[in-house]
């Protein structure tokens, strides 16, 4: 039986750790430094787009696809053990603003019907009876896709976390790792302040803090910190039809439906200064998106803002998002990491990939083999 030391639990850590203490009869270990959540997933708005996403071919769709497709069986599984995840199944309207436009989303339209997912276009009559609070004056189209979803991001992650724990996972909270010990091309085990936490397998999943462990293992992980604001808007009472509430994207500016007349409305994207590794939010950027969302729902200037938020994205560099790898140089090593703006919607996939990962790391190691 292999020891698995899982680095780090925002949203991608604890969806690993859940897929692995459901698959496999090995040791798991999650160390956080903090609490589940609190990095880039707590940040987050949940919103999975997939099939209405452009990505349509290669590692980008494939990691989409798997994940719209393993969602559903992944929310009933957790339902199942007691761990309900707060979720909107009711699709995402994308408004298209410029006619030009339309005919790329008639051919991802055609792609989407030859890879199996329904993706609609909508008429601005057709947008306007399905969501009469939208302004649609300078919408020439609503582009329907009916099977993305959101999620409540830390709501996600603690059920994740909490199944996985049901089915044997141990976690430890407020813990931060600090080194490694490694002998050859192997690491041992897991240091942090208090403990060391021998290691057959360690998977790195730590979001901006990835680049620093990585390092400490001669593997380069740049990552660049982007930072995205958001806002949480209390109307006086519900937007549109209270049966049917999509999340609406509007020039990647989204509303989000999240009970009780609550709306988030997200997100800046603000590169940091060059080396600025804590970059600060930006009080023009959060109000370019405020303005935006109100132009395409007046209503919202009816809401009181109950709060603002901000977080920080994990962007690779030098490579495309996310990084799904073994560690270089390293037999038992696994890099998660770098899922920029769509750690929620990857993470069911990256669970999976990292699942092949460690098996392909065990069947080459015949000191883990299953009698261990």
């Amino acid at each position: 039986m292999a020891r698995i030391v899982i680095i780090g639990c925002g949203v991608v850590g604890a969806a690993i750790a859940y897929e692995l203490s459901r698959t496999t009869s090995h040791t798991l270990t999650v160390l956080e430094q903090h609490s589940p959540a609190e990095g880039a997933t707590g940040a987050a708005l949940g919103i999975a787009m997939g099939v209405i996403s452009h990505k349509v071919k290669g590692r980008n769709w494939r990691l989409r696809e798997a994940s719209l497709r393993r969602y559903p069986t992944l929310l009933s599984e957790l339902a199942e053990l007691g761990q309900p995840v707060p979720h909107n199944s009711q699709g995402i309207l994308s408004l298209c603003f410029e006619a030009e436009s339309l005919p790329r989303w008639q051919s991802l339209q055609a792609i989407r019907q030859r890879q199996g997912w329904p993706l609609e276009i909508w008429s601005p009559d057709q947008v306007a009876a399905a969501c009469p609070h939208l302004s649609l004056d300078q919408v020439v189209a609503g582009i329907y896709s009916p099977q993305d979803l959101q999620i409540m991001p830390a709501a996600f992650t603690q059920a994740l976390i909490n199944a996985a724990q049901q089915q044997g996972a141990e976690l430890q909270t407020d813990t931060a790792v600090v080194g490694f010990e490694q002998e050859g091309d192997r690491v041992q085990a897991v240091q942090t302040a208090s403990q060391t936490y021998p290691a057959d397998v360690v998977i790195v999943t730590a979001g901006l803090g990835s680049e620093r462990l990585a390092g400490k293992l001669d593997q380069m992980l740049p990552m660049m910190p982007v930072l995205g604001q958001g806002l949480r808007i209390q109307m006086p009472e519900g937007l549109g039809d209270a049966s049917f509430q999509p999340v609406i994207n509007g020039d990647d500016v989204h509303l989000v439906p999240m009970g009780d007349r609550v709306y988030g409305v997200a997100a800046t994207v603000e590169f940091p200064p060059d080396g600025e590794r804590s970059p600060l939010p930006e009080a023009a950027a959060i109000e370019a998106v405020w303005q935006a969302a109100i132009e395409y729902c007046p209503a919202l200037k009816a809401g009181n803002i109950l709060s603002t938020w901000y977080g920080l994205r994990p962007r690779p560099q030098g490579q495309a998002a996310p990084v799904i790898q073994p560690m270089e140089g390293i037999r038992n090593g696994i890099l998660a990491t770098g899922h920029y703006r769509n750690g929620v919607l990857l993470a069911p996939a990256t669970a999976l990939k990292v699942q092949e990962l460690l098996q392909a790391i065990l069947d080459n190691d015949s000191s883990m083999s299953p009698s261990r």
